[in-house]
């Protein structure tokens, strides 16, 4: 399991990251109670990579959410990296630093379509530009809305975005 703050891989039964001390597992107090909102179990909107959620009914689309994170390998990162170029095969240090900040780009796409009153992404994708020789943007994106579970009959819902 990847802590989902640091990026940093962790075992799976750890309550709490032992490199940032981010809480892992849901405690019984951070839990919506049964029936509460369609969110995760942090409260935090789900993330959907399709147009619809199954067995869910799209009641509100709220619009466009994003997550943007800028990133730089430190010189003794980029140093022990371009060593490793040398022998070939995979560079370590920057697939750490691509797991790390695809993932703060997805929290900060949650924490977005949270203050935009979502509790659900559809359409989740992920784009990403060289800036610099240096660094690196990467950005989640998606569609922020609100959903609710099906009942009875209900046939499921698709949703046309563009």
């Amino acid at each position: 399991m990847f802590c989902p703050k640091c990026g940093k891989q962790v075992a799976d039964d750890a309550a709490f990251c032992p490199n940032c001390r981010a809480q892992l597992k849901p405690t019984p107090d951070s839990m919506a109670p049964a029936g509460a909102s369609a969110t995760g179990s942090w409260g935090l909107p789900m993330l959907f990579t399709s147009n619809y959620v199954p067995g869910y009914k799209i009641d509100r689309v709220i619009g466009l959410t994003y997550g943007i994170t800028v990133r730089s390998r430190g010189i003794g990162g980029n140093f022990i990296a371009g060593l490793r170029t040398i022998g070939g095969g995979e560079i370590k240090e920057y697939t750490e630093l691509a797991h790390q900040a695809r993932q703060q780009a997805l929290d900060r796409l949650q924490e977005h379509a949270k203050s935009m009153g979502a509790n659900a992404v559809v359409s989740v994708m992920f784009d990403s530009t060289e800036v610099g020789n240096t660094m690196d943007e990467i950005i989640a994106f998606g569609t922020a809305v609100i959903i609710s579970p099906m009942t009875g009959d209900a046939q499921q819902q698709y949703v046309k975005l563009s």
